[in-house]
């Protein structure tokens, strides 16, 4: 049992970097601040912005503004937690390799599991978006794929399904219409994976030509929403449209919670920043910097965004609204920037999708260097310095999967993945031993949480009592989610015990806290389903991994 937590040392480490960085598998160092800040806003300002800011919106009125700053302040806690990573182990890998170092190898190999969920499954999310937005520009200038071409098979059985229970007429359905081939019918969702093989594309051919890219495409998606918020502040002034405001906590907070997974989607991605550690040009300088200031100015644009949405439109207005961008423009008569605003919404989805499918094969990469996964995972190309075959494998998963899935589920699961490799991460940093600032590098701030973090427990316990009252009370009655709330009240607790006790960091206790609270409010029937996950996980690992491991030394 032991060996399963064998870690590795910061010392090791280093000696893999400059080993890597000076041998001809190497990759290029070619990324600045810069591009490190655009490509974070790349892989936050999609979906989110475009898709699910519509469904929060709906539950938590203008209020919504609120759940994003939660959520920023989530990210933030973990972002500084990560940026102390990046600065200590100037690795590709991101959790994972973090994790190796903190909680040893099955703890390692668990959150690599996990970030699958994160990169290539929430690809298969974007993906979809990306189809539903490039089929509306197609249908725009008169252009009309069969619509079977355009749906996953999964979603259209499931429409034909409710459809039939409900005793509905089923024949204009795509499922009911569709061609068959052996009895089956022939539904796939063509566009969207075929945006998913020309990105695949895009990440094998090498970081220097995606990072011009994505760069140009993060510019583009930047004066759009510019544009969006000067008209639409405009027209709320201007009309006078202000009550659309009041109230702006229609439901409370419990219904500005309720978009947790809508809204911690839109953030997803954030930390892929750190898994292009080995081509940053200044790793322990420019890591830090890229991911904080990246935070800062996707928030901005999210409060701005949601402000504009719910002042043009009463949030009521947004139940089972997909394209709630487009959506209110078309409502106050300005159709023409809706227009602009869908060609946008591809632009920013296929950002997205690039810097996720860059993110994926960097961690399978590192795996493999660890032994973890087959030699081939960990192959750089020799001509275009990228991890070729992660790159193909990870393009063949998600392209797999997008041709018939449906993508509700997968939301939901993306979420609990990356806030579990985000606590975890956390969690990791006060395992670090304290060493003296370096100049040149970041060093994440200690502030004792010896009886600050027990005096916010204490705070949330006053404004959640009677919450935790109906739980403890009636807990023989309680569903799956209210026994995931009292678990993290009692992990809490205990963590509050631990501080006190042993003068932890504040910063990274409140990025465990907050990840962890986050994850309880995601539904219930998504944790079942990440469970089976990560249990088909471990047997991968027991089975060859933990056989197979550099560190294996029996």
């Amino acid at each position: 049992m032991k060996s399963i937590f064998r870690k590795k040392s910061l010392s090791s480490l280093s000696s893999e970097v400059d080993l890597h960085a000076h041998s001809d598998g190497g990759l290029k160092r070619v990324l600045t601040v810069k591009d490190l800040t655009l490509m974070g806003v790349a892989a936050v300002i999609g979906g989110g912005i475009f898709t699910t800011i519509g469904s929060a919106a709906y539950n938590g009125g203008p209020g919504v503004i609120f759940l994003f700053m939660i959520t920023a302040v989530t990210c933030g806690f973990t972002a500084l937690c990560y940026a102390e990573f990046a600065s200590r182990i100037p690795v590709a890998g991101s959790a994972y390799t973090y994790s190796y170092v903190s909680f040893g190898e099955v703890v390692a190999w668990i959150i690599g599991w996990a970030l699958i969920l994160e990169y290539a499954i929430g690809n298969i999310v974007v993906a979809i978006s990306w189809s539903a937005y490039f089929n509306n520009i197609l249908q725009a200038i008169g252009i009309s794929l069969p619509d079977w071409l355009t749906i996953g098979y999964q979603t259209a059985s499931i429409q034909y399904d409710q459809a039939l229970a409900a005793g509905k007429d089923t024949s204009q359905l795509i499922y009911s219409h569709a061609p068959t081939f052996l009895g089956i019918h022939f539904i796939v969702n063509l566009p969207a994976f075929v945006i998913v093989a020309l990105i695949t594309w895009l990440a094998y051919v090498g970081i220097q030509e995606s990072k011009k890219t994505a760069n140009a495409m993060v510019m583009l998606k930047i004066v759009v929403l510019i544009l969006i918020a000067l008209v639409g502040f405009w027209y709320i002034f201007s009309h006078n449209t202000l009550d659309n405001w009041k109230p702006f906590l229609p439901n409370g907070m419990s219904g500005v919670l309720k978009g947790v997974s809508a809204v911690f989607f839109a953030y997803i991605g954030f930390d892929a920043i750190s898994t292009t550690a080995e081509e940053c040009a200044n790793p322990q300088r420019d890591l830090p910097k890229g991911m904080i200031y990246s935070l800062i100015l996707c928030t901005v644009i999210y409060i701005v965004t949601a402000l504009v949405i719910t002042g043009l439109v009463r949030y009521s207005e947004f139940q089972y609204v997909t394209d709630p961008l487009a959506f209110v423009f078309e409502r106050i008569n300005m159709g023409k920037v809706g227009f602009i605003i869908s060609i946008s919404a591809v632009v920013a989805a296929s950002s997205v999708l690039l810097v996720f499918q860059i993110g994926q094969p960097r961690i399978w990469m590192v795996m493999s260097r660890d032994g973890l996964l087959p030699k081939s995972f960990g192959k750089v190309d020799k001509k275009y310095k990228t991890p070729g075959f992660s790159t193909i494998i990870t393009g063949l998963f998600v392209g797999s999967f997008v041709l018939f899935i449906d993508d509700k589920l997968m939301t939901d699961l993306t979420s609990i993945g990356t806030l579990f490799a985000f606590a975890l991460v956390s969690g990791g940093v006060m395992l670090l031993p304290r060493i003296e600032k370096q100049k040149g590098k970041f060093s994440l701030p200690y502030i004792n949480a010896k009886w600050i973090f027990p005096l916010l427990y204490l705070i949330f316990l006053y404004f959640f009592n009677e919450r935790v009252i109906a739980a403890f009370t009636h807990i023989s009655e309680e569903g799956y989610q209210e026994i995931l709330f009292m678990f993290f009240v009692l992990l809490a607790g205990g963590l509050s015990c631990i501080a006190f006790v042993k003068s932890l960091s504040l910063i990274p206790l409140l990025g465990v806290s907050c990840c962890m609270y986050l994850m309880v409010e995601i539904p219930a029937n998504s944790w079942l389903v990440f469970f089976g996950w990560m249990l088909l996980g471990l047997m991968i690992y027991f089975f060859y991994g933990r056989r197979k491991s550099k560190l294996n030394v029996s």
